[in-house]
């Protein structure tokens, strides 16, 4: 049986995200209502933000906000429960605590029981970056004995084999911003391959200092008013978040086999780079079309087919329009514009999730195919003018409005775009198979 006869699907969810969010259902009713998840800095992290709120507005640092999207349960964790002592669970980075449970409920959702693996060989890929938890690793401290392991960032993927049990490859992928859809398209491509008999992907960050709020401060690219506004007149920056999301990815005809839902099929994914020229972490408008273009190819689906595009759309003034520029040079001129794609981003929602930022962008994806409609992008009444959106061939998601699908069947796309210049986007196609969809 070929690929296109035997697909990889998504069979298997769950989520974390900001605003106390960790069911399916809740990230489901936030989106479908436009809610703002964003919160003011944790203080509960040690972390230097007077000092950060100082520099705001000084020396050429850009204004900074009292505001992040942040995960409300990034400290818990039941160590006992995946057979991890205390003392060493302490020294884990957060980012392994949480994906390793995110990872747990996926399975759950899949319908498989995740004690029940131990041997089998199953892929994990897990998109990540380090984030500077805890203190040095060349001081001796309560940790030390366990920093090997617990700052080792390819222990998000590794910790999560260990405590299943799981024989097929496991790695973490860091590409920045597109982590988590690079580590999508691995996956899919190893159980292509045979590398495993199915595989478990997602993406997960937990900020461990708040060095990405300096650095974004000082060079004038953080948010000034504590939002996010992908697409935007208004945009005044980027806003970072956290969060974290696990998919479950199996051949199709396993997942009829054992009757599990299918909530998409993987049609393509691509990533690629933006090479030389401009600064690295400067994006290449060229680049993203180029690999869209390859992307709808490899799909075998004609771009007027793709009804909603779940975007990068940071919110930065560089960033969006070049974005808009290639999203247009190939998803746009589709027809009327009531069949206009609608375009959107959940960093709307609740801020740039950087490694996880396009697994809840994926998974934002998916839950709108299920319940049949298009969740809203928030910020979408002023769009940018530095695109012709009468002519460009796309449009807001304005509002919450019905998905209607072409031929029993909901297309869509998502892009992620690294700031060390990798590209990834992903073509998803929803079948209608239920008249009633519960998650």
């Amino acid at each position: 049986m070929s690929g296109h006869d035997d697909p990889i699907v998504i069979a298997g969810l769950a989520v974390e995200a900001p605003g106390g969010i960790d069911t399916l259902a809740g990230y489901w009713s936030a989106l479908a209502g436009s809610r703002d998840l964003i919160g003011p800095f944790p203080r509960d992290r040690g972390w230097p933000i007077d000092q950060l709120m100082a520099k705001g507005g000084t020396d050429g640092w850009s204004q900074v906000r009292d505001a992040g999207g942040f995960l409300d349960g990034a400290g818990e964790f039941d160590p006992a429960f995946f057979g991890i002592s205390p003392r060493e669970a302490v020294a884990m980075d957060p980012q392994q605590r949480v994906a390793l449970r995110v990872a747990w409920r996926a399975l759950e959702n899949a319908g498989i029981n995740p004690a029940s693996l131990a041997g089998d060989e199953i892929g994990c890929y897990m998109g990540a970056s380090y984030t500077e938890y805890g203190p040095r690793g060349d001081e001796a401290n309560e940790h030390t004995g366990y920093r090997a392991t617990g700052a080792a960032l390819g222990a998000v993927a590794g910790r999560i084999s260990h405590a299943l049990g799981l024989s097929g490859p496991s790695m973490t992928v860091d590409t920045a911003c597109a982590s988590s859809l690079s580590a999508v398209h691995l996956a899919a491509s190893a159980i292509r391959n045979g590398d495993c008999d199915w595989a478990l992907a997602g993406g997960v960050c937990v900020m461990g200092s708040l060095a990405g709020f300096f650095e974004f401060a000082k060079a004038n690219a953080l948010s000034t008013d504590g939002q996010c506004k992908p697409y935007s007149a208004e945009a005044l920056g980027t806003l970072w978040g956290e969060g974290a999301g696990v998919v479950v990815l199996e051949r199709e005809s396993r997942a009829l086999r054992l009757g599990h839902r299918v909530y998409g099929r993987i049609l393509a994914t691509r990533v690629n780079h933006n090479g030389a020229g401009a600064p690295i972490a400067v994006p290449s408008a060229e680049a993203q079309a180029e690999l869209i273009t390859k992307t709808v190819r490899a799909a075998g689906i004609a771009p007027a087919l793709v009804g909603m595009i779940e975007g990068h759309g940071t919110g930065t003034a560089v960033g969006d329009p070049l974005e808009l520029a290639a999203l247009a040079e190939v998803y746009g001129g589709a027809g009327e514009q009531n069949d206009s794609p609608r375009l959107g981003s959940v960093k709307s929602n609740l801020g740039h999730a950087q490694a996880a930022a396009g697994m809840l962008g994926l998974i934002k994806v998916l839950l709108s195919g299920l319940h049949g409609q298009i969740a809203p992008t928030r910020h979408a009444e002023s769009p940018t003018t530095q695109l012709d959106w009468a002519q460009s061939g796309l449009r807001l998601a304005e509002k919450l409005e019905d998905w209607s699908p072409r031929d029993g069947v909901r297309y869509a796309a998502v892009s992620s775009f690294g700031v060390a210049g990798t590209n990834a986007h992903a073509i998803i196609a929803m079948p209608v198979l239920e008249e009633e969809n519960h998650v």
